[in-house]
Order: C-alpha cells, then structure tokens, then sequence
C-alpha cells in the first residue's frame, strides 16, 4: 500500500509476465533509491500472477505501489500511466527501467547523482564506457542500427536514443506533453528523448553495462521495430504532438 507521506524520487517499473523477476527487481531497486522513494509497478494484467505479486510486496511496504491495467496494450501506454501517477503523486525525479534485470539497479545512483545537472538522464550503452553483453549480432545489429537511424533522420547527437533506463525532472515530463505520444513499442524511448531535445532541456548520457534477462522472454517483435522505423520520420515532422 502506499504510504501518505510525500515520495519525491519515483521508480517506475512496467510489467508483463515478470512473474520470476518482480519480487528479486524491486527489493534491489529499493536497495538503491533514496529514502524518499516510491517504486510504481504498472502491470498490464499479467497471467503469470505478476500483479498480485506486486500487490502482495506493496502491502508489505509503503514504498511500493502497484497501478492495475487492464490488459497488454504496450510498453509506452504503461510509461504514459506511471508518468501521470508519479507526477500526481507529488514526484520530483522519474525514473523508468526494465524489469528483467537487464538494467542494473545498482546504476540507479549514479543516474540520479547526475540528474542535480542535467534535466534527462540517460543509462547509454553506445557512450565510451558502456556496452552491452550476451547479446548475439542480429540483435546488435537491430539495437545499433535502430539508433543510429533515429539519431540521423532526427538530427541529434545523443547515442542511445532507444534505451529505457532513464531519469527525468518532473519539468521535462510537464513540458513535453508525454501523454500524447503515440507510440507503443520502443519508439516510445525515442519520442520522449527527442521532446526533451526539442524543448531545450539539458540532456546528459551515462555509461551503462546492459545485460541480456536473467529469466523470461524478451518482448521485442518485428511489430515493434516496424512501428520505431516509422514512427522516427512522424516525430521529425512533427505528428502526434499536441500544441
């Protein structure tokens, strides 16, 4: 359940059949979020149980709260619900990652460290420092190659424009009208990023090591890089946004 007071750092953690990762992923969350934290499980009514796991770790802990929705409706949908709960919720700083343990918790520090200079945090795989393990060259290709895309059409020079593990000031998610981007795969990633950019906020990359899930099954699909590869062009001219 959530407690009263008001937490001013959020985690958001969107989840679908993370049944063996959702207990293990926010207890090392809560290990290295400030005191002042709220962990937000977004679950899309997953059949494995994940929800009333959730829900079973949420009454144990007031930094815990879950956000029910009623079915799997994608990756940028479940981010548009957390957003809108975070910030309701009193939120300073917004953090969103995986939560199959292939963005490392203990990272989150650092990310937050940086976020006292920079207005969007970025966890970069493709910065001097970072990379990316067990993955085999097709996916390589796919992640590398998606990024680079979407760096050249939109004309900006941040390395891992698809990457999920982030930290936002409130200021960035209030000003770049989150709730209407369209997208609901991975291009979701992009979008956000790229209103920052375009809204003039400071974006800073940090070097992250991503690792492939520990257990389960990805989520990406040919449907998804479809939808990024033409979703990239809407967003450089402008479609999909408010204002």
């Amino acid at each position: 359940m959530a407690a009263d007071r008001t937490a001013t750092t959020w985690l958001i953690l969107p989840t679908y059949e993370e049944a063996a990762n959702i207990e293990a992923i926010v207890a090392a969350a809560l290990a290295n979020l400030p005191e002042d934290r709220r962990v937000l499980v977004v679950d899309d009514a997953s059949p494995d149980g994940t929800g009333e796991i959730a829900e079973r770790i949420a009454a144990a802990d007031d930094d815990v709260e879950v956000l029910h929705r009623p079915g799997k409706s994608g990756l940028g949908p479940a981010y548009v619900a957390g957003f809108r709960r975070a910030l309701a919720g009193g939120a300073e700083l917004v953090c969103q990652m995986d939560a199959d343990f292939s963005h490392d918790p203990s990272d989150l520090p650092r990310l937050l460290a940086a976020a006292a200079d920079a207005d969007l945090v970025l966890g970069s795989r493709y910065v001097d420092g970072g990379g990316v393990g067990e993955w085999g060259p097709t996916r390589r290709l796919i992640s590398l190659g998606g990024s680079a895309y979407a760096r050249l059409v939109l004309g900006v020079g941040v390395r891992d424009l698809t990457g999920g593990f982030k930290v936002f000031r409130s200021a960035v998610l209030e000003a770049i009208a989150f709730e209407t981007i369209p997208s609901l795969g991975y291009a979701f990633q992009v979008e956000t990023t790229y209103r920052a950019l375009r809204a003039g906020f400071r974006v800073v990359e940090l070097p992250i090591l991503f690792h492939d899930r520990r257990v389960g099954e990805s989520k990406m699909s040919g449907r998804i890089v479809v939808e990024a590869a033409l979703r990239v062009p809407a967003m450089r001219l402008g479609r999909g946004r408010s204002g």
